[in-house]
């Protein structure tokens, strides 16, 4: 499958590209905001392009074609305004999911928040922007002709994975490493019970292809 990453020098998004790389299944074409981004996936081998999703839906598209699959782990980050947060991580999902829907890119796969379908969940978050944000555009993609999967990680650590996690709509909040949310991201990509289906994730004791299989 050739997979089109949007936001690969992200902190989830870099494991992503790794992973990736690696697959015998898989290519990657990243999607990044800068030509130095850019050169540097490309000096390590990696198909890169610079997109920016703040641009048109046609400039998108064309950054997009050729590929099977979307991947969207962007982000505009901790340190911008809600201002930010509305163009990039719901107004630019939305784009991207436009572009993919205008180019028959069929497969979309959504990185997402904890619980963000969930308003009352997140009425007193310190991030709830962020969380509104997250909500419309997951809200949009399950709307869509998009074969989707969302998947809503707990709260992200930088610690190795595990490779064990729980996957779910009713669990307990918890946490997990980035690097199992990418991996978990990568294995939805052709595992069909998962086409359609939002769910979220934290460590747990299932492998992540028994937590996904086991999907209701």
């Amino acid at each position: 499958m050739r997979v089109f990453l949007i936001g690969a020098n992200g902190q989830v998004g870099k494991h992503i590209v790794q992973l990736l790389k690696d697959s015998d299944r898989h290519t990657l074409k990243a999607m990044v905001r800068t030509e130095e981004q850019a050169e540097a996936l490309k000096q390590s081998g990696v198909d890169a392009v610079v997109a920016n999703l703040e641009g048109s839906v046609d400039d998108i598209g064309e950054a997009m074609n050729g590929s099977d699959a979307v991947i969207f782990s962007a982000g505009s980050g901790g340190s911008t305004g809600a201002d930010k947060t509305l163009l990039v991580d719901l107004d630019g999902a939305v784009k991207s999911m436009e572009a993919a829907e205008k180019i028959g890119v069929n497969r979309y796969v959504m990185v997402s928040a904890f619980n963000a379908r969930n308003r009352e969940s997140w009425i007193d978050s310190p991030i709830k922007p962020y969380m509104v944000a997250k909500h419309y555009a997951d809200r949009i993609l399950s709307a869509s002709s998009l074969n989707y999967t969302i998947v809503g990680p707990g709260l992200l650590l930088n610690e190795p994975g595990t490779g064990k996690v729980i996957a779910g709509k009713d669990i307990e909040t918890g946490s997990i490493p980035r690097e199992d949310v990418a991996k978990t991201v990568v294995a939805v990509l052709d595992e069909e019970n998962t086409y359609r289906k939002t769910f979220d994730l934290i460590s747990g004791e299932n492998t992540i292809e028994e937590a996904l299989k086991g999907l209701k």
